[in-house]
């Protein structure tokens, strides 16, 4: 009995201890699930935030976006991007108004030769198929692998400098009008004085030539002062047409048959036939001769070089007392002259009459040195007038020394 009771006791305590202990697990079964409760709340409330700041970051990133499409579609320039493969990938509504469709995914030299076309003298300028001129600047994006093609309108700044020349072609035009006044009416008072000697039967034969000469030397120099004048109301507007190269050097040639100094002519130019004016030339080159003469050389020497298939270069070497350096940037300037006596035409109509050829023309001087013009001319008879001649300042004057 007592074995028994024992035993009973035994399980009861053993009954006791299982229970005391499955209270324990389940309270700290209880108490982990609680923690993981509150982790899991906390991890919602992270979340919840993160959530919240992504939201609030996109709405920050469409509206940038928005406004900078708005940016895009106000600025009053095409904006165009291009790929590293020469596609268009993204552009404004300007784009679209300027260069037509289609646009996107085109090839950009294609739709640039399609509606773009070349302005002779500037090559960063274009023109549209409606007449406006534009602008165009190239710039890589920050990646390196796309470029932004900005194309501006510069219709009307054009238009204004235009207007601006003119308004300084009309100005110049009044000076010259009054100083030509000036310049007429002195050889004009001594021709007309010595033609009234003419009448007079008591000269003698050897006075009469005399007078004759004085004469046609000073209606020579008025005819100069008026197609000076003519030119350069021109503004280069010239008629262009086929003439020989060699009968315009015969002329000059004949023209410097009275220069008492030495003066020679050596040409290598291949080409004869030229496309240009033949008498407006011949007046430039007569006033690059004649102030050498007047500045008292005694050499002069007019060479001409062929410098590839489409050029000639035209030197006018004279042995002279040269140009002093503050001169020089002010050779070609309407109405500037060192002269007692000149309206300071002759060189300005001189550059006036390269343009108009698509040449141009540098002078290389110093004091006691003599002086060097040297021209650049296109030398085949099909050459597109307008185009620019290039060549720098001092690229030509090391190859003419």
């Amino acid at each position: 009995m007592t074995t028994i009771n024992l035993q009973q006791i035994q399980k009861a305590e053993s009954l006791t201890n299982a229970f005391r202990i499955f209270n324990e697990l389940s309270e700290n079964l209880a108490n982990s699930y609680h923690g993981l409760e509150e982790q899991v709340a906390k991890l919602n409330g992270e979340l919840a935030a993160v959530r919240s700041e992504r939201v609030s970051t996109l709405v920050e990133k469409e509206k940038l976006a928005s406004r900078l499409q708005q940016i895009l579609a106000a600025l009053p320039a095409a904006v165009i991007i291009v790929n590293t493969l020469g596609q268009v990938i993204d552009c404004n509504i300007h784009a679209i108004d300027y260069l037509g469709e289609p646009l996107l995914s085109q090839d950009w030299q294609t739709v640039k030769a399609r509606s773009l076309q070349a302005v002779a003298g500037s090559p960063r300028e274009h023109q549209l198929i409606d007449g406006r001129r534009v602008n165009i600047t190239r710039n890589l994006l920050s990646n390196d692998a796309e470029q932004i093609i900005l194309l501006s309108d510069v219709s009307e700044l054009r238009s204004l400098q235009d207007l601006l020349a003119q308004q300084k072609h009309l100005t110049a035009m009044g000076e010259m009008v009054a100083s030509l006044a000036h310049q007429v009416r002195t050889p004009l008072a001594t021709a007309l004085l010595y033609a009234s000697q003419l009448s007079n039967p008591n000269v003698i034969p050897e006075k009469r030539q005399l007078f004759s000469q004085k004469i046609l030397e000073r209606l020579h120099y008025l005819e100069r002062q008026v197609n000076d004048m003519l030119i350069f109301a021109k503004q280069g507007r010239l008629a262009m047409q086929c003439f020989s190269l060699q009968e315009l050097l015969r002329q000059v040639a004949e023209s410097m048959e009275s220069y008492t100094g030495v003066f020679k002519i050596d040409n290598n130019v291949k080409a004869d036939q030229l496309l240009g004016n033949q008498d407006a030339l011949f007046g430039a080159l007569m006033n690059l001769l004649n102030n050498a003469v007047e500045a008292g050389a005694k050499h002069i020497q007019f060479s001409l070089q062929q410098m590839d298939a489409e050029r000639m270069k035209l030197i006018i070497f004279d042995d002279g007392p040269g140009i002093e350096l503050h001169q020089k940037d002010r050779l070609f300037e309407p109405f500037y002259t060192t002269k007692t006596h000149g309206t300071g035409l002759g060189l300005a109509v001189v550059d006036s009459v390269l343009r108009a050829h698509n040449g141009s023309i540098n002078c290389c001087s110093e004091p006691g040195a003599g002086c060097t013009f040297i021209i650049i001319l296109p030398c085949i008879n099909h050459y597109t007038l307008g185009l620019s001649a290039i060549s720098t300042n001092q690229e030509m004057c090391h190859e003419a020394l």
